[in-house]
């Protein structure tokens, strides 16, 4: 039995992948021909979009997989299938609910391999490919808008101009309130540097505005060195750089914190995460639903309408988890619930359709 389950694996693994080296080098390309148009800008060159486009690779692997392993699943069991390997399987004493199983293992496997690319490769992967991009091209990271960059941490609230890819931030203006929200110091800097060792941002070049609750007047003052003591550090400040759905786990529960901290809203953050949690389930979902079309494929002997069937439920699948997405941050649901429901839906539509073939 356990080289009947390797020889499974091994054949979907096989498909699967295969199929994600297609849809990878599909997505690729388009994103190839996106940046060609801004060759030329700054020091932007072509070999600069190949390998920004590289450095796209695993976040593209992260969104595709659970879908090659649909197509991969059902082309591989299809094939199975159409040689009479399953049945032969079947006939030899694999009952449904152990070849179910094995799926079910296998779709476990797929789903490390997804969320391990989700929570730390692609992150990385396309940290680093905007910094690149944005480096090549001589432009500032975050801070294009007029009024930069706005961060609420405690009493404080800071005002950041621009943030370099080395994450040093230019233009940076602090309020420091008191009770009864009253403004007590303001703090301007041309330049501020995170200093790793004493965990706090060295401003540069940095005026003092003090407004004294009992003095007539406001003091000002120009010291030499000031230290900026403040829970915000460069990784928070890197979300900035990602769309929620591109930051780890990691990322997004500490960012999350800091908003509910200080009294913002969480919810776009709450939902990108529960994704996270959610979406590696879905490799499970769809190793589970290829089986149906393959035993429907003995009856059909059509590989080509099943796969084409399979690639439209995976872009389906995709279609809904946006959706239900937005639909949840519009009308404020359990983050959840709208984040396993896709997934949920799946494994409900599996198990209904092999129930009704074994009955």
């Amino acid at each position: 039995m356990k080289r009947l389950f390797r020889y499974i694996g091994s054949e979907i693994a096989l498909y699967s992948s295969f199929t994600l080296l297609i849809l990878i080098s599909l997505f690729s390309f388009f994103d190839l021909l996106r940046e060609i148009d801004d060759i030329g800008k700054g020091g932007y060159r072509f070999i600069d979009v190949v390998i920004y486009v590289l450095f796209e690779i695993p976040g593209h692997a992260y969104e595709l997989l659970p879908v090659a392993v649909l197509i991969g699943g059902i082309y591989a069991l299809s094939t199975l299938a159409s040689n009479s390997e399953l049945t032969v399987m079947r006939v030899s004493g694999v009952s449904m609910m152990r070849l179910t199983g094995w799926l079910a293992v296998i779709g476990v496997l797929f789903a490390l391999l997804t969320a391990l690319l989700g929570e730390y490769v692609a992150p990385a992967a396309s940290r680093a490919g905007s910094r690149y991009r944005i480096e090549s091209t001589q432009q500032v990271m975050v801070g294009d808008t007029r009024s930069g960059i706005w961060i609420k941490d405690g009493k404080q609230i800071a005002n950041i101009t621009a943030m370099l890819p080395d994450l040093t931030l230019q233009g940076l203006r602090i309020y420091e309130f008191g009770n009864g929200q009253r403004v007590e110091r303001i703090i301007d800097a041309s330049k501020a540097s995170f200093d790793e060792d004493k965990g706090n941002w060295q401003l540069s070049e940095s005026t003092l505005t003090d407004f004294p609750a009992d003095a007539q007047k406001v003091t000002l003052s120009r010291p030499p060195a000031l230290v900026w003591n403040t829970t915000i550090n460069p990784d928070m400040l890197a979300v900035l750089m990602l769309k929620p759905a591109d930051m780890s786990m990691r990322a997004l529960a500490g960012y999350t914190s800091h908003l509910r901290e200080n009294g913002q809203q969480t919810a776009r953050y709450d939902l990108a995460l529960w994704n996270k949690i959610f979406y590696p389930v879905a490799c499970i979902s769809m190793m589970l639903i290829a089986l149906p079309f393959a035993l429907l494929q003995r009856r059909s002997g059509n590989v080509g309408t099943r796969i084409f069937s399979g690639i439209l439920l995976g872009v389906g699948f995709n279609f809904l988890n946006r959706i239900v997405g937005h639909l949840g941050v519009l009308y404020e649901f359990p983050a959840p619930l709208a984040a396993a429901l896709p997934t949920l839906a799946l494994l409900f539509l599996a198990a209904f359709i092999l129930w009704r073939q074994e009955k």
